[in-house]
């Protein structure tokens, strides 16, 4: 293998340029706050972890850790996601404090990838947690803060898809009793939102025409309230039956937050983690092929701890909200270039410390021969412009005797 060129970097990580970085900036302090509101605390665990404990703990599949050595040859990860990592604080750091507690994070994470599939290795997550309350209510909380951090974030048109992994397990156990192998293809059609596989396994497998139908009336199951009243017409088992009567509560709940316009119900979702549980749910933008968002139950997970807690939590895509958004970010920031002399050095400086003590982004810089574009801005007060590639709002000119002109806001 050649050695990498200076500039080059693994493939799957990017560099962040500083336009960029304020966007991402930005998104994080808004989702941040919106879920402080909401009571969430944040929360900052290390990048990286025992394999041993949280790598053995997280859904992501072993091919997919970033492992490493450390130098008493203990095998150690990168976080692949954030849950595992925050079940082990509320296990141990956090093992006297009360339920329900609510935690907040907005992290970087990693996950090894095939080179080949054009994906990120190392993305960013904003994302709560919700310990020890098994409640609907719990849910449809989790849900509704989903919802209030995408209109944060800047994200408009968006839709939430929330399903339960009970109705699913339920449903083909009743149908395919034993048949654990044709199960778990077709949920992994499913998963894949691969509705055309889905249809040829039921064709392969040579059922029944009504137990057919019924397994293909499965894809159909998507839209309101009325969607759980329909699955309960269903044959299936007292599991999958309080599986459909729990969305139906969170449902009612997510009335009540006033938010059932972004909602709708979809059976067939089962959620792309293991130690989902319960109820799951994912977010489409309008304008992006893939999530923004996705959560839902894990019952299970804090017991690999030795805290058996049920537990609620969703995590927004970050990354690729920052490539939704554009320059909305960008643009709203405001900077003023202050200008000087070498007389007008010391006005000018004290001005600039003023403004930066109120809030203003300041820039400062020595007059020079190539000032002809100040000038330029200074006699025709210019309320905005562009000097050496950055867009500034404001322009204060100190020469000799205090201030010689300027065009503020």
């Amino acid at each position: 293998m050649s050695k990498p060129k200076v500039f080059e970097k693994p493939i799957g990580v990017k560099d962040y340029l500083p336009g960029a970085v304020a966007k991402l900036r930005h998104i994080e302090r808004d989702v941040l706050a919106c879920m402080q509101s909401w009571g969430y605390e944040q929360i900052i665990t290390p990048t990286m972890e025992y394999y041993d404990t949280v790598g053995v703990a997280s859904s992501t599949s072993d091919q997919k850790l970033f492992k490493l050595l450390n130098n008493r040859g203990t095998t150690l990860v990168l976080r692949s996601d954030m849950t595992a990592p925050i079940a082990r604080v509320v296990s141990s750091l956090l093992k006297q404090a009360d339920f329900p507690q609510r935690l907040s994070y907005h992290s970087n994470v990693f996950r090894a990838i095939e080179e080949e599939a054009g994906r990120e290795a190392e993305f960013f997550q904003t994302g709560v947690e919700l310990v020890g309350d098994s409640s609907a209510e719990a849910d449809a909380e989790v849900v509704a803060l989903a919802i209030a951090s995408l209109k944060a974030a800047g994200v408009e048109r968006f839709k939430i898809a929330i399903g339960h992994v009970g109705f699913l397990n339920g449903l083909m156990e009743e149908s395919l009793p034993g048949r654990k192998d044709a199960q778990e293809q077709l949920k992994g059609c499913l998963l894949g939102r691969d509705f055309v596989g889905y249809r040829e396994q039921l064709r392969k497998l040579a059922l029944e025409e009504s137990v057919q139908q019924e397994l293909e009336g499965v894809l159909r199951l998507r839209g309101g309230q009325e969607i759980c009243e329909q699955a309960l017409q269903l044959k299936v088992d007292e599991h999958a039956r309080a599986s459909i009567s729990h969305l139906c509560e969170i449902w009612d709940v997510l009335k009540a937050y006033g938010v059932c316009e972004h909602v709708l119900i979809d059976l067939t979702m089962i959620g792309d983690f293991s130690y989902y549980t319960g109820m799951t749910f994912e977010g489409y933008a309008a304008d992006l092929g893939f999530p923004v968002v996705s959560g839902g139950r894990y019952d299970n997970l804090l017991a690999q701890f030795g805290r058996p807690a049920p537990a609620t939590g969703f995590a927004l895509k970050t990354t690729r909200i920052l490539e939704l958004l554009g320059d909305k970010a960008e643009n709203e920031i405001e900077r003023t270039l202050v200008v000087y002399d070498s007389e007008g050095r010391g006005d000018a400086l004290v001005k600039a410390q003023e403004l930066r003590a109120e809030g203003v982004n300041v820039v400062t810089e020595r007059l020079n021969e190539a000032s002809s574009v100040l000038d330029q801005v200074l006699k025709q007060e210019q309320r905005s412009f562009t000097y050496k590639g950055v867009a500034y709002t404001a322009l204060l000119s100190f020469e000799g005797n205090g201030i010689k002109g300027g065009s503020a806001t």
